[in-house]
């Protein structure tokens, strides 16, 4: 069921969502949490798409903010809200509601999402595209527990993480982060299955791709070695190869699908590793809304410091000099993290 709001108000908007789930059969509101979606027009239909099909593992109430741009002066001084509330089938497992902003009305979003916020629930904001300078200062972002962004849509993705590291706040995450959490947890099983201490890692992958930026953070990290970050074609992330002192480890996926791991001394192994879709990363965030950090533990390691000298031996890390051996135990601590 849709209902379409023209030149609308908060209060009206709320009550064509209690007159929805009425004309539905379905006065209950059984949503666990508010998904706020800060979006522009030409993007807003693969948001809302990847924001539904995440609804299903996680039923929630979404906000679509569209923000149109005034063209001229008088565009401008018409303020103006449009609505279309969408409930039952059209709107997914919850309740959606998609929010055109015009005029003045763009500087004050958050006094037009606040009244629609679900009651004593968590409030996620997530920005597709054009994520603001300071997520946590955001005015919307101020509202939420759990800010996502994704780095990979920014014009310069490297110089994003490190505008990210500047002004982290417990709760901001990135998709480039979610999108390696299977690299993450495979490493960490392969890494079980040895007991050699790793010297140095390379990590292969697309030029200016965050999540590979992320993941050459994330070992050098936590185990505390040299990090190499190889040029590829792709797609994405394609390789990760850590020397040992019992030999080399190592995972390769060339096609974005099917990866090999080779482990010296075992025969190889295909395992799956596929590229996920934006609804995928979307519900792996909100499965958890507590920070995460080990985010910030490898957001503040700094991408700068990857090709860095490390001080002395091979194996001193960039926190104190802890061995190796330590740090691996730790990255098979917060892999699945």
């Amino acid at each position: 069921m849709k209902i379409d709001l023209t030149d609308t108000t908060s209060s009206k908007i709320n009550k064509a969502l209690v007159q929805g789930r009425r004309a539905i059969g379905s006065p209950a509101v059984g949503m666990v949490l508010t998904l706020v979606v800060v979006t522009d027009e030409e993007n807003a239909y693969d948001a809302l798409k990847a924001a539904s099909d995440a609804s299903r593992e996680h039923p929630s109430r979404m906000l679509v903010v569209v923000k149109r741009p005034s063209r001229s002066p008088r565009d401008r001084a018409n303020a103006r809200l449009d609505a279309e509330v969408r409930v039952g089938e059209d709107a997914g497992i919850g309740e959606t509601v998609v929010l055109r902003l015009y005029g003045e009305v763009i500087d004050h979003a958050q006094s037009v999402v606040l009244p629609l916020l679900l009651p004593d629930a968590p409030v996620v904001v997530w920005w597709p595209v054009n994520s603001p300078p300071s997520p946590a200062k955001d005015p919307l972002g101020a509202l939420a527990q759990r800010r996502v962004t994704d780095s990979y849509t920014a014009q310069n993705p490297v110089e994003e993480l490190k505008e990210r590291a500047a002004v982290y706040t417990p709760g901001d995450t990135d998709l480039a982060w979610s999108r390696i959490t299977p690299w993450r947890s495979m490493l960490a099983a392969a890494l079980d299955q040895v007991t050699c201490k790793v010297s140095s890692v390379e990590v292969e992958g697309e030029q200016d791709n965050p999540s590979c930026e992320l993941l050459a953070m994330w070992l050098a990290d936590r185990l505390g070695v040299p990090v190499h970050r190889a040029v590829s074609k792709g797609p994405g992330l394609t390789a990760v190869r850590m020397e040992t002192t019992c030999g080399p480890v190592s995972i390769d996926r060339a096609d974005g699908s099917l990866a090999t791991l080779s482990i010296e001394g075992q025969p190889d192994r295909a395992v799956a590793l596929n590229r996920r879709d934006t609804a995928e990363l979307i519900a792996e965030e909100l499965r958890r809304l507590d920070p995460d950090d080990t985010y910030a533990s490898t957001l503040r390691y700094g991408v700068e410091r990857l090709h860095e000298p490390k001080p002395g031996a091979a194996g001193d890390g960039a926190k104190g000099g802890a061995a190796p051996a330590a740090k691996k135990t730790a990255a098979k601590r917060t892999a699945s993290k």
